[in-house]
């Protein structure tokens, strides 16, 4: 689908998300209604400006914005963050231990790989929850579901392919994806992907879907803006917002977004773990980007909810007394990885 540049925003054009309540309110500039999972998305009469009818629509109160362009976070054009590079192979096993815990990982899907392919969560995924092989972020979803799985042993991933072999997805898609998962029993809720809005406020519909997940605890990428602007949904109140330290883990990565709205930071820089088996990478990578720093934190929040409730695991993780605080990351969650 087609991308429009609003500002440092990106939108589909001639689209609007809004729920069935405004339907009448928008039929002037509608021209056909897709409605599936919890969202309706509007196509637009030609020559219809989809911010402009999406700030109309929540002046007279309803629940609308463009369908924004969400993007997973290695990229940063020129620096370390932009690609993967091949890595000899890792061993590991996760060993016997189980966790009741589960992590829903909604990317670029996830592909076989040595480490979970007899795991009961890998066998019961379909084929639409499968990674690309090509493509600029093919095996991202990957890498993230192997650092999420080193720091939650015996966790099970839930699956939902929202972003293409790009790392490039849409609000509808991830609204939608969220209300099929509401109803399947996650403890932690991996975002490793987002970005701007048009008019720097929440997105509604994205909030709402979130917010109806009361008992799943959403940890989302600050981005790799390297800026202070808010990004989208992991600026959203409740979520845990994590931002990225270099290997040393004394400093912020340059590429990491930042500022009072960032919860938590852990090293996303040169972190290495499980990928794709294609051209000169043999199942491993290397790669950097909040989006890796966010699995590290979501997958030590879910490690901790193995032996209490995950919204205690959280409090007793980014408030522990003595933790370290990055300025402008908020707490540091340390990794052995």
């Amino acid at each position: 689908m087609d991308i429009q540049s609003v500002g440092e925003a990106l939108i589909r054009p001639g689209q609007v998300l809004t729920d069935r309540s405004a339907l009448s309110a928008a039929a002037r500039w509608t021209q056909a209604v897709a409605e599936a999972d919890g969202v309706c998305v509007l196509h637009l009469t030609p020559g219809a400006d989809p911010c402009e009818i999406a700030m109309e629509l929540r002046e007279q109160g309803f629940r609308a914005s463009p369908n924004h362009v969400f993007a997973g976070q290695p990229l940063f054009f020129g620096g370390p963050a932009s690609r993967p590079f091949p890595v000899k192979p890792v061993h590991y096993r996760q060993g016997r231990s189980r966790s009741p815990v589960t992590i829903g990982l909604l990317d670029t899907g996830v592909a076989r790989h040595p480490w979970w392919a007899n795991s009961g969560w890998y066998t019961e995924l379909g084929p639409e929850s499968a990674d690309a092989t090509e493509g600029g972020q093919a095996g991202h979803g990957t890498f993230v579901a192997g650092l999420l799985l080193r720091q939650a042993p015996g966790a099970s991933l839930r699956v939902s392919r929202v972003l293409d072999a790009n790392g490039v997805g849409d609000e509808a898609s991830v609204v939608r994806a969220l209300h099929r998962m509401r109803q399947l029993p996650l403890q932690v809720l991996n975002l490793s992907f987002g970005g701007h809005t048009f008019d720097d406020r929440p997105p509604p519909l994205l909030a709402d879907a979130l917010g109806s997940m009361p008992d799943t605890v959403a940890v989302a990428c600050a981005g790799n803006t390297g800026s202070e602007r808010p990004f989208w949904p992991a600026a959203l109140t409740g979520v845990v917002a994590v931002g990225a330290v270099d290997p040393t883990e004394q400093r912020r990565a340059p590429f990491s977004a930042h500022g009072s709205w960032v919860d938590a930071c852990a090293r996303g820089e040169w972190l290495t773990s499980s990928f794709l088996e294609r051209g000169e990478f043999d199942g491993y990578a290397t790669w950097s980007g909040t989006s890796f720093a966010t699995a590290l934190v979501a997958g030590a929040i879910a490690d901790a909810a193995k032996e209490r409730p995950v919204h205690d695991a959280v409090k007793g993780l980014l408030h522990l007394e003595g933790a370290r605080q990055i300025p402008d990351l908020g707490v540091l969650v340390p990794s052995s990885l």
